[in-house]
């Protein structure tokens, strides 16, 4: 099995099958078997214009995938865009035009809105994370709690928001959880068994370890082949205690509760990574929308 390498990529949507695939599946969707409306009120040799504006402020991400939800529905469609991922916009910013055929925009309008607007609050969400850590040197990242069916998506709206992307999937790094240390009976159990077959299997694969409790930090540094140590619902005293203990000898990722009233503080205890499950279980979606400009027949 070769584990797949996701940290902090980039990805282009041109070359990566599965983001084709799930922009495919997400028109299909939508349209079914034809946008009855549409074809009942717009004559399809109308053309037109269209603009996409934001109507609240943030950080724009996806604009490349709403375009391609056009390539794919109507390829004459010219979409323009005006706005690069990743900046700050404010309400009433038009971040791309269109142009062409307008049953072909108004059919690909709800898709490619509903891609802007999900990655544009997980990029704003995880861009008031990293300015909250600012000046620390404490890394804002991800975890797998995504949308099902949309992780990739997700993961590329934490990274162009500025956050750091944790392990993509199972297969991607080892985390020793603690319903894997109950199972095996307690942290040293576990680490001793995944690394006998981590090591041998796996040489390359990075291992972390969920602790909870002070002890369990203990334990988890008499292992080499330990790449990183995570604080799971720790407070701060016994966090500062854990950073001191384990002194740069691994990797510190803090985890559990982070807000954004609290996030600052836990950065300053030293920690090198601080995970944020909000960014992608619970953003609050962007309000973006479409409107048609023009016509001509």
């Amino acid at each position: 099995m070769t584990s797949r390498s996701h940290h902090s990529e980039m990805i282009d949507v041109h070359e990566d099958s599965r983001i084709l695939r799930l922009v495919e599946e997400a028109i299909h969707e939508d349209l079914g078997m034809g946008d009855i409306t549409t074809e009942a009120i717009v004559p399809p040799d109308l053309r037109g214009r269209a603009e996409i504006i934001v109507k609240e402020s943030g950080v724009l991400a996806g604009l490349e995938y709403a375009a391609h939800v056009f390539e794919i529905i109507d390829p004459e469609v010219q979409f323009k865009p005006l706005v690069n991922d990743g900046s700050g916009i404010e309400p009433g910013t038009v971040v791309a035009s269109l142009g062409g055929a307008l049953t072909g925009i108004l059919k690909g309008e709800r898709t490619a809105l509903n891609i802007l607007q999900r990655m544009s609050g997980i990029a704003t969400l995880t861009r008031k994370f990293v300015d909250a850590v600012q000046g620390t040197k404490a890394k804002i990242t991800d975890t797998r709690k995504t949308a099902p069916g949309l992780r990739i998506l997700d993961k590329r709206a934490v990274h162009i928001g500025g956050g750091v992307n944790h392990r993509f999937g199972l297969d991607d790094m080892v985390l020793i959880k603690d319903n894997h240390i109950a199972v095996a009976g307690g942290v040293r159990a576990a680490i001793d068994r995944c690394l006998s077959t981590v090591q041998k299997k796996y040489p390359a694969m990075k291992i972390e370890v969920e602790t909870k409790n002070l002890q369990q930090v203990e334990e988890a540094l008499k292992y080499k082949g330990i790449h990183r140590i995570m604080l799971d619902n720790f407070n701060l005293d016994d966090m500062k205690k854990a950073v001191q203990l384990i002194n740069h000898a691994v990797e510190v990722e803090a985890s559990g509760n982070v807000m954004l009233n609290n996030v600052r503080a836990i950065a300053e205890t030293g920690v090198d990574f601080i995970s944020v499950g909000a960014l992608t279980h619970s953003p609050k979606a962007l309000d973006i929308s479409l409107k048609i400009v023009s016509t001509s027949s």
